[in-house]
């Protein structure tokens, strides 16, 4: 008798993905960081305190909670600089129609109207 032939065992599955808790909101919150930058912040704080629950690390939603910080200063700075710039803006025209006096004028080609 002839010994019976045996297949080889088959090759192990897969392991299953690990679901970390956190980390599709943390590469949602790094989305809106970019073009929200309050959401993306309020995003990746819910995303950082999922992970933390859990015990995993998230690293979206730290880079999410560092962009969203950075452009939301950066938002802060440039929403001055156009405050600034208008205010002067506006101090010039009242100085201008202070010299002027009231009525329309035209200087340089641009209609100034001056109350």
């Amino acid at each position: 008798m002839s010994e019976p032939q045996y297949a080889p065992p088959p090759p192990p599955a897969p392991a299953a993905a690990v679901e970390q808790p956190g980390r599709t909101l943390g590469i949602v919150a790094i989305v809106f960081a970019i073009i929200m930058p309050v959401v993306g912040l309020i995003l990746a704080i819910v995303a950082k305190v999922q992970s933390k629950r859990a015990g995993v690390k998230n690293t979206p939603s730290t880079v999410a909670l560092t962009l969203s910080i950075i452009f939301i200063v950066l938002g802060i700075i440039v929403a001055i600089i156009v405050a600034a710039v208008g205010a002067a803006a506006a101090a010039a025209l009242l100085q201008q129609c202070a010299t002027l006096g009231t009525g329309i004028h035209d200087v340089n080609g641009v209609t100034i109207t001056c109350n």
